[in-house]
């Protein structure tokens, strides 16, 4: 294990196979690609010459490079053509009988010291290995899709693996440019292990037709800054394959969150899997066309006949940092806003705050010297929700508590005309809680705003049973005026992204409590394999693991699953007092601001 990994074999060149193929070429190394079919070997080499072609026009390699790129990739049909190699890497469909018919075969032919590395992303390594003549060379290699963009590569060890197989082909990672993550073997390991559960809720919460597809992608898009949707991703990955993977997370963990929904099944087994078959939960142009085409579920626009009621004039109950951003968000849009806090000077403090929110804008160039004078001449500061007593809509975005939220609406029930439309901008307690707090339901509805206000383009508009039509459709109409995008969802725990976003934080603080991974590796793996902008303790020291506890809290208390119940290492810290960022210490160190 100790010789260089000089020539390389790929067996099965589909997508991925193909993927790897052309980063180990592109690396120098001389790669043999095996594949039973003719036609995926002249589409891999077709691949390959497409993908050097664009390199040397963008002037990344020359024209010479290239030919020496193409020359470094040759095209079997029988796995005897792997006897030069000094590592096998096999990206064969994920089937226990397939690939380890596959690893049976290579032993017979390759090098005694050669590594034989599984692509597998569901499947067990150690019992691929058990398999094998020499079950101390066979290990993960778990490459993520696109393989020559993503950055990401699993090393996955088996307690039968020796240490330099693991060592040489975490150092041949680095070479290609990669960033490789040593982890376990269990299904999904990290990256996938985290993103399947999170795309198998998005399944669930599409079946129960809680949300549209559009909505629930948009919401995870816009509220949590990734680069696709979920029920877009798993028409990427195959919503077969999802299912495989989900299948084998769910027989070792037993938790219902990875029980694959119903709904992958139903649409696996029509043949419905997704991008490559041309039809998956959206439909496509063709099979294998990324273009999405109007289907029977497409939303049709509505136009201006909402039929919703007029709105002119805003107040915004609050001093903190989110209400003092919406009351920005609505005094840029061209509405009068009525600040009010408890008490005159509060109310002028948040003030203070959008007059140095609306400068640094300036100073960016993405507001005029005009344009911030008018919005902060908009606003007026109030000691009091007296000052709501003419305002069309009332935000209330005051401490997530549900008392307090309660006694304010009970306030602006007195105070606020009638046929005033009154929002909570709650993230996590019950909207109808609220409502009935006053004497007017059918008016009260959520409006979540994401933080920043300013920033963030997200609104979940959340509709209890008891709203009415003209006050939901006036929410819509003015979430599009103030040039935020609106999603529809029901009045249940953590409404469309905390309900998907706090299960998965919760299941990577799950993965360090069992010693299966280090905060650092989860982190870069979901950033590097995932897309995520932040990495999960990253963006749990953000949000402050307080906040973070109580939505678990609320989630598990409203859908009683087991599987929600918060980390127990998420409870310690809160009561040790390591709430994140703003302590200075979460599951991090930070310095103290």
């Amino acid at each position: 294990m100790d010789t260089p990994l000089s020539t390389i074999a790929v067996v099965g060149l589909g997508t991925m196979g193909t993927g790897i193929a052309e980063v180990l070429a592109r690396a120098g190394h001389e790669v043999i690609g095996i594949d039973t079919s003719d036609a995926a070997a002249r589409r891999a080499v077709a691949a390959l010459e497409a993908a050097t072609a664009r390199a040397v026009r963008r002037e990344r390699i020359t024209e010479e490079e290239r030919s020496d790129v193409l020359a470094r990739f040759r095209t079997f049909d029988d796995l005897r053509a792997a006897a030069e190699a000094e590592l096998v890497i096999e990206v064969v469909p994920e089937s226990y009988e397939i690939k380890q018919q596959v690893f049976r075969e290579l032993d017979a032919i390759v090098s005694p010291t050669a590594i034989l590395a599984t692509g597998t992303n569901a499947l067990s390594v150690t019992r691929l290995a058990a398999e094998s003549l020499h079950p101390e060379r066979v290990l993960g290699l778990h490459f993520f899709n696109p393989a020559p963009a993503m950055k990401l590569v699993e090393v996955v060890s088996s307690v039968l693996t020796a240490p330099p197989a693991v060592e040489a082909v975490t150092a041949l990672a680095r070479t290609l440019g990669k960033e490789p993550v040593a982890v376990g073997d269990r299904p999904g390991f990290v990256a996938d292990g985290l993103l399947f559960g999170y795309l198998n809720q998005a399944a669930a919460m599409y079946e129960a037709n809680y949300a549209s597809r559009e909505d629930i992608d948009a919401a995870m898009r816009l509220g949590c800054g990734l680069p696709m949707g979920p029920l877009a991703l798993l028409d990427l990955i195959g919503i077969d394959t999802a299912r495989t993977v989900l299948e084998a997370m769910y027989a070792e963990s037993r938790d219902r969150l990875h029980a694959p929904a119903p709904v992958l099944r139903q649409l696996s087994e029509a043949g419905l899997t997704g991008r490559k078959s041309g039809r998956g939960f959206y439909t496509y142009e063709g099979p294998g066309s990324q273009t999405v085409v109007p289907d029977a579920l497409t939303p049709r626009d509505n136009g201006a006949a909402a039929g919703g009621r007029t709105v002119r004039s805003v107040g915004v109950a609050g001093s903190g940092t989110m209400a003092s951003g919406i009351a920005e968000v609505f005094a840029k849009a061209g509405y009068d806003v009525v600040l009010a806090a408890r008490g005159q000077e509060k109310a002028d403090i948040a003030k203070g705050r959008i007059a140095k929110s609306l400068e640094r804008s300036v100073t960016k160039g993405r507001l005029t010297a005009e344009a911030r004078d008018a919005a902060l001449a908009r606003i007026t500061a109030a000691g009091s929700l007296d000052a709501f007593a003419d305002v069309d809509l009332a935000v209330e975005a005051v401490a997530e508590d549900l008392a307090v939220k309660q006694q304010l609406f009970g306030t602006m029930d007195k105070v606020c005309r009638p046929g005033a439309v009154l929002a909570t901008t709650t993230s996590s307690l019950p909207v109808v809680a609220i409502a009935r707090a006053t004497s007017r339901p059918e008016d009260v509805i959520g409006m979540h705003f994401f933080n920043p206000a300013p920033a963030m383009k997200l609104v979940e508009v959340v509709r209890t049973v008891l709203t009415a039509d003209d006050v939901h459709a006036t929410v819509r109409e003015v979430c599009g005026k103030v040039r935020k995008h609106p999603v529809d969802c029901g009045d249940r725990a953590g409404f469309i992204v905390n309900a998907l976003l706090f299960p998965y934080l919760n299941n990577a603080i799950k993965m360090v409590e069992e010693h299966y991974a280090t905060l650092d590796d989860i982190d870069a793996a979901m950033k590097l394999g995932g897309g995520y902008p932040m990495g999960p303790f990253e963006l749990l020291d953000v949000v402050g693991l307080d906040v973070s506890l109580a939505i678990e809290k609320v989630l598990h208390s409203e859908f009683r699953d087991p599987g929600l119940a918060p980390a127990p290492l998420l409870e310690h810290l809160v009561a040790a007092g390591c709430l994140g960022r703003k302590t200075g210490r979460g599951f991090r160190e930070h310095a103290r601001r």
